[in-house]
């Protein structure tokens, strides 16, 4: 059991760090885009399709580590498909049709608490770029 904690626990910090590292660059972009003289609402628009294109190849970066963590462990049973059982685990959709092997059973779950603070995450910053772009767009609303 120990060994599965500290396998989930390095592949956790790995796509935290991953997602730090993203949401860091993503957040620099987003101060140094110019306020819109026209047209504010394609500027809201265009920031938040980058901002959101660019959190969901965070996501799949992060379910690829795990696949390949569940691949270098021998997590999941012969010929299962491990891109698709990573992404089952991390968007907490559970799976019925691929279970991973008794001695790694505890790695879904780990996965699934990764993805589930990782998607927090990713809504977090989603609002805090959605307010900034509305306030550079439109201005600062009345407190």
């Amino acid at each position: 059991m120990l060994r599965q904690f500290l396998v989930g626990g390095f592949v956790s910090l790995c796509n935290i760090a991953v997602h730090a590292m993203i949401t860091s660059v993503l957040i620099q972009v987003m101060r140094r885009a110019r306020k819109p003289q026209r047209w504010p609402q394609l500027f809201l628009i265009a920031v938040m399709i980058a901002a959101v294109g660019v959190l969901m190849i965070a996501h799949m970066s992060e379910v690829l580590i795990w696949a390949l963590a569940y691949q270098w462990v021998g997590a999941a049973p012969d010929g299962a498909k491990l891109i698709y059982f990573a992404f089952v685990n991390y968007t907490t959709l559970g799976y019925g049709d691929v279970v991973p092997v008794a001695k790694w059973q505890l790695l879904g779950p780990m996965t699934a608490m990764n993805g589930v603070l990782l998607f927090g995450w990713s809504t977090a910053v989603l609002f805090e770029v959605l307010r900034k772009a509305i306030a550079r767009s439109f201005g600062n609303p009345p407190s």
